[in-house]
């Protein structure tokens, strides 16, 4: 399997002074293509800080990050939106649907912003509803939507465009255990059947046996990784 991530000794410093606050403190991490892995650990343990490093969301304060052989660190800011759009889809877990467009729109509007014509975004925004059994709920709105029909709408808009990398964090945070357990296997599915590298930060333990990989944080370290 190729490799879709590699971090080295990368560290995250927020502030400065007496006031710094270090998120990370040299973490090393890989994942390879069509990988699951799961990245638990306690509330500030630096699992969506690593999350957002990785996204392209935040930059790291030393290290050396590299995304399908791209290296990403140092790049300026504005290139960031571009790394995005390329390499990732995100799952949030308040889902981040907008509210006062139609499910499909919401994926749809993800599909252009990553190139997509207007038409064929529409087609294949009703393609991707389709494959998470949400055909039938194409012009729903989020509020007409349940928890779980909500994060299988997120999870269409992430995978919209084909991004190698999905990253999730908290996706089962406002599901019950069914919705949960569905969920994840459709992430788990998107992984070996697709191909897509998937990353899900995660406190669910009714979910963990679903993983290649558990990775267990605390105080910006990796204390436990097993297989």
């Amino acid at each position: 399997m190729s490799q879709a991530i590699l971090a080295k000794s990368v560290t995250k410093t927020f502030g400065t002074g007496p006031l710094a606050f270090q998120a990370l403190k040299g973490v090393d991490f890989h994942m390879h293509e069509g990988e699951l892995v799961m990245l638990a650990g306690p509330s500030g343990s630096g699992k969506t800080t690593l999350l957002s490093i990785l996204g392209c969301v935040l930059g790291a304060t030393s290290g050396k990050v590299t995304l399908f052989g791209e290296e990403i660190t140092g790049l300026p800011e504005s290139a960031m939106p571009k790394l995005r759009l390329s390499y990732i889809g995100f799952v949030f877990q308040g889902h981040n649907l907008i509210s006062s467009l139609t499910a499909e729109e919401n994926v749809s509007f993800q599909l252009q912003l990553r190139g997509f014509g207007l038409k064929e975004s529409r087609n294949e925004a009703l393609r991707l509803l389709e494959r998470v059994g949400l055909g039938d709920k194409a012009e729903r709105k989020p509020e007409e939507l349940s928890g779980g029909q909500r994060q299988r709408v997120a999870i269409a808009r992430a995978v919209a465009g084909a991004p190698p990398l999905i990253l999730a964090d908290e996706p089962t945070a406002s599901l019950d255990a069914k919705s949960g357990l569905s969920v994840t296997e459709m992430l788990r599915e998107l992984a070996k059947e697709r191909g897509h590298t998937v990353l899900v930060v995660t406190h669910d333990s009714r979910i963990f046996h679903l993983a290649d990989r558990l990775v267990h944080m605390e105080d910006g370290q990796f204390v436990e990784m097993s297989s």
